[in-house]
């Protein structure tokens, strides 16, 4: 399945960590943060990609244009340093769109306008591409084919250190507890859509307000559960953490090393 991945927007918290480049092309070790999504999903055997672009779109376009397979890749260099010999590779498999989408479009009006590029297929994959997961795939896909649904987003249990707060019918409090230990769940931003999606988004409307209202009525959405590793990257706190896993070989999104996800 075509992968479209939501890659345009300003990222303003964290512009403390640069105001140069977009949030998807933040680093974690070698590669941008947009490159563990979408080997995450060539992992998963999606490999033909579709980038909704919009602020420093040329930051990204670069860096595929002058990608180097050298830099997360084994490799032998023979000749003096003037030739590598890749021992395995990265990207030399994908096919990649890069579709400017506009710098102040909302995820429903990039997701438009990149229809054309949607018209022969029957299902497909979208992400927020600011988000890393161990999420078993497949058998999220699984789920949705059984399903006679036009979307299906991914819920998980948010890994924030919050405690929530429950109350009994006169306003005492029930409860406080960690607010994973609750049933509490957040959207994760991995999307399965069915072509028809479209037919529930009207012009200017953001993705999962307006049209997911309408598929709930048409009860047409439904969510795949999975209470393993997330953690999305918003805040330069985070984004050390991802380093952190990263650094101590502890990366759970890394499934392509092995790694496997329940």
């Amino acid at each position: 399945m075509k992968v479209v991945l939501f890659c345009g927007g300003m990222g303003m918290r964290l512009r403390e960590y640069s105001e140069n480049i977009p949030k998807p092309m933040v680093e974690i070790g070698y590669r941008p943060l947009l490159w563990h999504i979408m080997k995450y999903y060539a992992y998963h055997g999606h490999k033909d990609f579709i980038l909704c672009l919009g602020y420093r779109a040329d930051a990204i376009k670069n860096y595929f244009l002058n990608y180097n397979e050298c830099l997360s890749n084994d490799f032998v260099l023979n000749k003096g340093g003037k030739e590598a010999v890749l021992l395995n590779t990265d990207i030399t498999d994908w096919s990649i769109t890069f579709v400017d989408t506009g710098l102040t479009a909302n995820i429903g009006q990039r997701l438009v306008a990149v229809k054309e590029f949607l018209k022969d297929e029957e299902m497909f994959l979208a992400n927020y591409a600011d988000g890393l997961t161990d999420l078993p795939l497949n058998l999220m896909i699984d789920d949705f084919k059984r399903k006679e649904k036009v979307a299906s987003f991914y819920s998980v249990k948010p890994g924030l250190s919050f405690h929530a707060v429950t109350f009994d019918e006169d306003e005492n409090i029930a409860d406080i507890a960690p607010i994973r230990e609750s049933n509490f769940w957040i959207n994760g931003g991995y999307f399965i859509f069915r072509r028809e999606v479209f037919d529930y988004i009207r012009p200017g409307e953001e993705l999962v307000v307006e049209p997911f209202q309408r598929l709930l009525r048409a009860n047409k959405l439904t969510t795949f559960k999975h209470e393993g590793f997330w953690a999305g990257m918003d805040t330069f706190k985070e984004k050390m953490m991802f380093d952190e896993l990263y650094r101590d070989g502890h990366a759970p999104w890394m499934l392509w090393n092995g790694k496997k996800s329940d």
